[in-house]
């Protein structure tokens, strides 16, 4: 009865590799570097309470009632605020409150992107991008990322036949962990301008830096003494989730006024607005200046974690893989050898309580078959020596393994 009648645009739609193993993860005693998940030990369960409590107690028939699709005001210019430069004036009219910063990837898709659409993505690139967009039946231009991430160099050649957007996370790559560099931060716009081709900066894990200088935002480098808000080319997403709680869902997304309304229209056929009590719960943690305390926190629990991380693949894993060093975010991305397949290593791994996602899901076009995510923050130390260790046996005990590492006769 139902099988027939679903839209065609379905035939896009997968299930997320991600979500699909969360169910595994929550198996008791499995050591999971799966989820993008943030440690649930930061999270500011106490101050949360306090300040629901005051809210509800000064403001509470607002809280709970319906507000603006835009999003609540007071945090909007708040975070207008946060991002206005010297050359770049933003005011709360240039900022869409969204239901967490996915949600912002999904109106992006709804607005601008018919079937057949191209849009330039990294490779690899952010699964729940490709998730939100696969089901407007767009189609994916690639360029290849290194260490310094993006290799802009090729993005030239992507432009020519002018794509929908260029989908950037200069910040900590999701996967991958790298860091856009200054110098191709600025060859990247120079190119989208030239071009006239959008780009849309995904930052949900810039403030979560441990190590390295911060590196300006495309958002402030495409802007000039001559640029204002309403010609700005590029759209900026970022969220609450990684440094105040995911469970709040709150996002923004930041641009052109004309863009924002339009954005704003489509968002009002989806949940109407953001639940308002979560914003006010963030403006509040935003304004009191508790969020930037509480971030420096967030990254000397994550540094631990990643340098465990890195010295345990250091101490178990082949010399014949290879692995990111992040700057910060919540991800290492490891590269096997050719003709181990990461996803039959998953299989095993699972079985062995400890699972990681196959790096082939973030490639669009297919690929990364030897490639694997590992996610360091949900995980303590004494944990990830273990997983990593678990892993690392695993490895060995392949007959592939057998194979690279054995003498050429």
């Amino acid at each position: 009865m139902w099988e027939q009648r679903y839209a065609l645009r379905t035939k896009q739609m997968k299930s997320s590799a991600i979500r699909d193993l969360l169910t595994i993860t929550e198996q008791p005693n499995v050591i999971s570097f799966a989820g993008g998940l943030p440690a649930p030990e930061v999270f500011p369960v106490a101050e949360v309470g306090s300040i629901v409590q005051k809210i509800l107690q000064n403001n509470g028939a607002q809280a709970l009632q319906y507000g603006a699709t835009e999003g609540y005001f007071p945090l909007r210019s708040l975070i207008a605020q946060r991002y206005s430069s010297a050359e770049l004036k933003l005011t709360a009219d240039n900022v869409l409150i969204t239901t967490g910063s996915q949600q912002a990837l999904d109106l992006l898709g709804k607005l601008f992107i018919d079937p057949g659409k191209q849009v330039v993505i990294e490779e690899p690139t952010y699964l729940g991008a490709l998730q939100a967009w696969n089901a407007y039946g767009a189609q994916y231009l690639t360029v290849p990322i290194d260490e310094q991430g993006m290799l802009v160099e090729e993005l030239e050649s992507r432009l020519q036949d002018q794509p929908g957007w260029i989908y950037a996370l200069p910040n900590f790559q999701n996967p991958s962990g790298t860091t856009l560099s200054l110098a191709r931060r600025q060859r990247l716009i120079e190119l989208a301008m030239h071009y006239q081709v959008p780009v849309i900066e995904d930052d949900p894990y810039g403030e979560l830096r441990f190590s390295g200088e911060p590196l300006p935002p495309l958002l402030h480098l495409a802007a000039t003494t001559n640029t204002t808000a309403s010609e700005l080319p590029i759209i900026y997403l970022g969220t609450f989730s990684k440094v105040l709680a995911p469970g709040l869902r709150v996002g923004w997304m930041i641009g052109p006024q004309q863009v924002i309304s339009k954005l704003a229209q489509a968002k009002q056929g989806v949940d109407l607005n953001t639940a308002t009590l979560n914003q006010m719960i963030a403006y509040e943690m935003m304004q009191s200046g508790f969020l930037q305390e509480h971030i420096k926190g967030i990254c000397a629990q994550y540094r631990i974690r990643r340098d465990s991380m890195l010295e345990a693949l250091t101490r178990y894993f082949p010399q014949t893989a290879q692995w990111s060093k992040p700057d910060g975010g919540l991800f290492i991305w490891a590269t096997l050898p050719q003709g181990i397949d990461s996803k039959a290593l998953l299989s095993q791994a699972i079985r062995q309580k400890v699972a990681f996602v196959p790096g082939s899901a973030f490639y669009a076009n297919g690929g990364g078959e030897n490639t694997m995510r590992l996610n360091f923050s949900n995980a303590t130390p004494k944990l990830i020596q273990e997983g990593i260790a678990r892993l690392g046996q695993l490895l060995q005990t392949l007959p592939e393994m057998a194979t690279i590492l054995s003498p050429v006769s």
